[in-house]
């Protein structure tokens, strides 16, 4: 199965969205115990890669929790370091999370990342970018190393921004002792922004894994009347969506499944019900033609990227 599980939204009760619908996640012994049993319901309708980072709140502690009633090898987990949750699951807080991307702030998130071992397989820098310069960060890249050594981890970076592709080729580059220190690309892709397709040739012919994040577009892709300039997308979803007898939500996944093969796509599905629409991608496959219309969508990165920082948290 190509659908991994995203536990942004299951770790802590505001994420950066468009949201249809109100839900209230005040009550948190509620709010985990649904969190939970999403994750238990996506175990049992196939899903075996689940991802994670001690920057979605209660997240990690969460997968852990679930981890000890587990024993199935097959089970894999990512989780990253750099963002530390600092919301306090306050709807009002003002700043939800801090980067940093200091030796110090990897070696105390690893502390309790390592717990998820032997099921944790995959381990890399959230949101690495330019600005931080954290791929040229000796002590950091050299420890990662050691990590991926020691642990036999995947050392993998996820992108955000405009500038994604650079970062991505910068990634590719770093090498410690003449080795390529990362395995894994963890980017954003939907058919809003396609920018990773123009260094996927090169991301497989070094082998690379990727793991699909935001392919929903932070739920840009559902018919919303802020976005009138969507209106024909919109209306091609929709029809998709009737044709195939599916959620637009699975269009999108499933575009991004045939689009860039052997990704991992994850579903940053919040509750059981949302899950089971994501995985109607399993029930169909679109045509050459609808993947080309919907090809048509893309806009710039910088469009893209202006629009997202617009979402509020909710």
């Amino acid at each position: 199965m190509q659908l991994g599980l995203g536990t942004a939204a299951l770790g802590r009760p505001q994420y950066i969205n468009v949201r249809t619908e109100s839900c209230d996640n005040s009550n948190l012994a509620e709010f985990r115990k649904q969190s939970f049993a999403v994750l238990e319901e996506a175990y049992n309708l196939g899903i075996r890669y689940f991802d994670t980072a001690p920057g979605y709140g209660l997240a990690e502690e969460l997968v852990l929790e679930w981890l000890q009633t587990k024993n199935n090898t097959s089970i894999k987990i990512g989780t990253k370091w750099g963002y530390t949750y600092t919301a306090n699951f306050n709807a009002n807080a003002t700043v939800h999370e801090v980067k940093e991307h200091s030796l110090a702030k990897l070696k105390e998130q690893w502390k309790f990342s390592k717990q998820l071992l032997p099921y944790l397989k995959v381990y890399q820098i959230h949101s690495a970018t330019l600005e931080t310069g954290v791929l040229e960060n000796k002590e950091v890249l050299e420890y990662l190393a050691y990590l991926k050594t020691e642990h036999h981890l995947k050392i993998g970076l996820t992108t955000t921004g405009t500038n994604q592709v650079e970062v991505i080729k910068k990634g590719l580059n770093v090498l410690v002792d003449g080795e390529p220190l990362f395995n894994v690309f963890q980017v954003t892709y939907n058919f809003l922004d396609q920018s990773l397709l123009e260094i996927l040739d090169e991301l497989n012919l070094q082998n690379k894994s990727i793991v699909i994040k935001e392919a929903l577009a932070n739920g840009r892709i559902f018919s919303n009347k802020k976005y009138p300039h969507y209106a024909k997308m919109y209306a091609t979803l929709k029809e998709l969506a009737k044709q195939h007898n599916v959620g637009v939500d699975a269009i999108s996944l499933k575009y991004c499944e045939q689009t860039v093969s052997n990704a991992t796509v994850l579903s940053g599905a919040s509750s059981i019900s949302q899950l089971k629409e994501n995985l109607k991608l399993n029930s169909f496959m679109l045509s050459s033609e609808e993947i080309e219309t919907l090809n048509s969508f893309k806009i710039s990165p910088d469009a893209y990227w202006a629009e997202r920082k617009q979402l509020a948290w909710n």
